[in-house]
C-alpha cells in the first residue's frame, strides 16, 4: 500500500490499527515460552522442572523490597493471571521509576506499560490451559509458576 501511494486508504488504516495487537501476540508468545523451562524432570514431578529464584538474587531483594516478601509478589501475580478473561499477566520493571508492576495485558495490545521490561510473561488465554486444565485456570497457574526459569527472567532484568 505504501509502494502504491495508499496510506490514506481503509485497508492501510486497518493495517496499522491491528499491528500492534499481531506484533505484540507474537513477542509476548516467544517470551512466555523462553520464560519457561523445557525440561521435565520425571524423578520430581512436583517442580515441573522450574528453578527458583535465588536468596541473594537482585530481582529477588528488589521485588521482597517492594512487596514486602516474595510470598506477596507471588499471590499478587497469581491474582492477576486469575483476572476473569483472556489476556497475559506479565511482571514488568520499570527502570526510571525502579518499580515492578505486575500487569494484565488484555488481549495482546492493551495493558502494556510504557517504558517497561517484561520480566516474567503468562499467558491466561484459554489456549494456553485448556487442553490440560480444562476450566481450572488455577491449576495451570501452579503448574506454570513450578515451570518458571528465574535464570532467564533474572537475565531480562539484569
Amino acid at each position: 500500500l505504501r509502494a502504491n501511494d495508499r496510506m490514506d486508504s481503509l485497508e492501510y488504516a486497518e493495517l496499522k490499527r491491528r499491528s500492534a495487537w499481531e506484533y505484540n501476540g507474537i513477542r509476548l508468545h516467544e517470551l512466555y515460552f523462553e520464560n519457561m523451562t523445557s525440561k521435565v524432570v520425571a524423578e520430581s514431578p512436583e517442580s515441573n522442572g522450574g528453578s527458583s529464584l535465588p536468596e541473594e538474587s537482585p530481582l529477588r531483594m528488589k521485588l521482597t523490597k517492594q512487596y514486602g516478601n516474595l510470598d506477596v509478589w507471588e499471590k499478587d501475580f497469581r491474582a492477576t493471571g486469575a483476572i476473569r478473561g483472556i489476556g497475559w499477566a506479565v511482571l514488568a520493571y520499570d527502570k526510571e521509576t525502579d518499580a515492578f508492576f505486575n500487569a494484565w495485558i488484555n488481549e495482546h495490545d492493551g495493558g502494556h506499560r510504557a517504558g517497561t521490561t517484561p520480566l516474567l510473561i503468562m499467558d491466561v488465554f484459554e489456549h494456553a490451559f485448556l487442553l490440560d486444565y480444562g476450566l481450572k485456570r488455577a491449576d495451570y497457574i501452579e503448574a506454570f509458576m513450578k515451570a518458571a526459569d528465574w535464570e532467564v527472567v533474572e537475565k531480562r532484568f539484569a
